[in-house]
Formats: C-alpha cells, sequence, structure tokens
C-alpha cells in the first residue's frame, strides 16, 4: 500500500498543472498525501478489523472510509464521495470514478488467492462505486498488484488485463500529447496499468504514470500499487515518503505490514 501513497505523493503536485516528462524532483514542497493515500489507508483497516473470513469487510469499509475521511477533510475528494463521507446513512452511489481503483492495493495483499481477490474488491469497492465500471476497475487494479506480488511476468499480467478487463491497445507515447484529465475507471485504469506494464523498476513505474498527465495523483497511485508489488521499492523512498505521511497513516502502514507479513 505504500506504493499507492507514493505515487499519490508524487503525483500530488501535478494533479491540476500536468508534467508531460518523467524528469522531475520526485519529492518536495508542494507534495503532499491526498484522498487517494487516505482511502488506501482506510481500506487497509478495514481489512485488518474485519474478521478472519472478512465476511464483515463492507460494513468495516465504510466505517473506516467515514472515520479517516473526516479526520482527513481536507484532503481533495470528489464532490460526491465527500458527501457520502459525511452521510449519517452512506449508500452506493453508482460511481465509476477512479477513487474506486486508486484505493484497492491492500485487497492484493490480503488476498490468499484469485477469487478472494474479487470478493474483497467486490466488498470495498460496492459501499460506494457500486457501477459496473467502477467494480471494474478496481478488480483489474488489484488483480494486477496480486499476480504481481505472487510472482507472474509483466506479459502474464498484461494478457489477464486484455483478456479480462482492458483492452490496452495503445502506449503512454501514443497517447500523452492529447490525454487530459478524466477522473473515470475507464478513462484512467487503463493508463495507470499501462504505465507500469511499460517501466523498468518502482520509480520509473511512478515517473511514467506522472508523465502521462490527467489526475496525476490518482493514475501514479493506482500504478505505484501495483509497482511496489512487482518490484518492491527502494528503501530511500520508504523513508522519504514516510515523512509526508501523517502519524495514523504511518500507524494503520505499519500495522498493516506486519498483519500481512511482508516487510
Amino acid at each position: 500500500m505504500l506504493g499507492a501513497m507514493i505515487g499519490d505523493i508524487a503525483g500530488s503536485r501535478f494533479e491540476w498543472e500536468n508534467h508531460k516528462s518523467k524528469d522531475f524532483v520526485f519529492f518536495m514542497p508542494p507534495c503532499r498525501f491526498t484522498d487517494d493515500s487516505v482511502m488506501t489507508a482506510a481500506v487497509a483497516e478495514a481489512l485488518m478489523n474485519s474478521a478472519p473470513d472478512h465476511s464483515d469487510l463492507a460494513a468495516r469499509a465504510v466505517e473506516s472510509m467515514q472515520r479517516l475521511g473526516r479526520a482527513h477533510i481536507d484532503a481533495g475528494y470528489g464532490g460526491r464521495f465527500f458527501i457520502w463521507l459525511l452521510s449519517d446513512r452512506p449508500e452506493p452511489y453508482g460511481s465509476f470514478g477512479n477513487g474506486a481503483a486508486m484505493r484497492i492495493s491492500p485487497v492484493a495483499w490480503a488476498a490468499r488467492d484469485e477469487e478472494e481477490v474479487r470478493r474483497l474488491s467486490d466488498a470495498v469497492t460496492g459501499v460506494s462505486h457500486n457501477h459496473p465500471e467502477g467494480m471494474k476497475g478496481a478488480e483489474a487494479a488489484a488483480m494486477a498488484a496480486f499476480m504481481a506480488l505472487h510472482g507472474k511476468s509483466i506479459t502474464q499480467i498484461r494478457e489477464r488485463i486484455v483478456r479480462d478487463y482492458y483492452p490496452l491497445g495503445f502506449t503512454l507515447d501514443g497517447i500523452r500529447s492529447g490525454y487530459r484529465f478524466d477522473v473515470t475507471c475507464q478513462g484512467s485504469v487503463p493508463v495507470a496499468l499501462e504505465a507500469f506494464l511499460e517501466s523498468a523498476g518502482f520509480e520509473d513505474a511512478v515517473r511514467l504514470a506522472v508523465s502521462v498527465g490527467g489526475d496525476s495523483d490518482t493514475i501514479a497511485a493506482i500504478t505505484g500499487g501495483i509497482a511496489e508489488a512487482y518490484y518492491g521499492i527502494p528503501e530511500d523512498m520508504v523513508s522519504e515518503a514516510r515523512a509526508y505521511l501523517s502519524d495514523d497513516l504511518k500507524a494503520i502502514l505499519d500495522r498493516f505490514t506486519e498483519y500481512v507479513g511482508h516487510s
């Protein structure tokens, strides 16, 4: 999940002023964590707080998303999700926004097999982003990260994404100049996946994601969550990124690392 947070932090300063190049200083003011990191932490916390079989995961997801979201109320939520965060009776609202996929990476670390990836992804996504495209976008990102974590090659991951989720008939170089801000799953998740699939390392994956433009922090968060599972994260980058996180997010990150048994 730290990979998603790093992508969020690195991409945050380019969300409204896109940088169509891989050449940029990775961490610097005004980088910050945004709603992508907060909701990723909320999913991780929900997984840890749910029953052993995760049968109550949807309810725990609502609890964690609302609690952490309200604690970080200025993190930059979309309008409809902001209303959901503050609702006394939050209900799914048919969203196909990329918020479904930006928060999903902890599922890949908690799931034991591909069927559980699908089940856990559906549980945490359907509480808000229950449109079929929202559900698909989250599952595609979770499945790519799960496959990466369990030793599948980039070719195998690409083949699965093309077979089950998105055609990916483009390259980043081919779309970069014309790509514009798009917060839908169908308009941004394939781009995030392609950034990982074209990458040569963790940092390169995040730089590629940012370089496309559009919703930079969210695209980079999705890419970063997958890239962490495949490449790991350079140790110096871990310490730099943690300095941008609040104490409560760091505590959840540390607890989740212990929970899934990975360093």
